[in-house]
């Protein structure tokens, strides 16, 4: 089965979302480094059911009018990274976690470094809200969308910077 994929336009750029059957399983930056998420083949279908439904939440998101996504997730990737990726999704609406508190979550206190390779490789930017994770110091720390993106999410979910 191949990947569909769907651009739209959003407050943080040109987003790519893609779909494999009735899942989400990434939205990519326009500043997207090759390789970073590794999909196979995609087709544009932009009137794919998920990825019309991904769009429609994501703008009510960046309305301010949706604090929790709802829309069924594949996460491709080792069984490390997905045990990181799902808590994520753990992280409420406006709060923000250190790289040492997700990998006390998951169990692995000392897999800091690993916890931050992992939130770099996330797939499904936004929904699973890697932008909430920070440095230790509460400083903004690394993002694939570009720090002043990360900015830009955690200040429309609330957070001062």
């Amino acid at each position: 089965m191949e990947y569909r994929f769907k651009r739209v336009e959003s407050p943080v750029g040109l987003l790519t979302l893609a779909a494999k059957g009735d899942k989400l399983t990434a939205i990519l930056w326009e500043c997207e480094i090759d390789g970073r998420v590794k999909l196979g083949e995609m087709m544009e279908d932009p009137t794919f059911p998920i990825l019309l439904k991904t769009e429609q939440q994501l703008n009510e998101y960046f309305a301010g009018k949706r604090t929790r996504f709802e829309l069924d997730l594949d996460f491709t990737g080792t069984e490390f990274q997905k045990e990181v990726w799902a808590a994520l999704l753990e992280i409420p609406f406006g709060e923000t976690r250190s790289y040492s508190d997700i990998a006390r979550r998951i169990g692995r206190p000392k897999a800091v470094r690993a916890v931050g390779a992992a939130n770099g490789r996330n797939p499904i930017s936004i929904v699973a809200p890697c932008h909430r994770v920070i440095g230790a110091s509460g400083k903004l720390t690394g993002f694939a969308g570009g720090l002043d993106n990360k900015a830009l999410l955690l200040k429309l979910e609330g957070r001062k910077s």
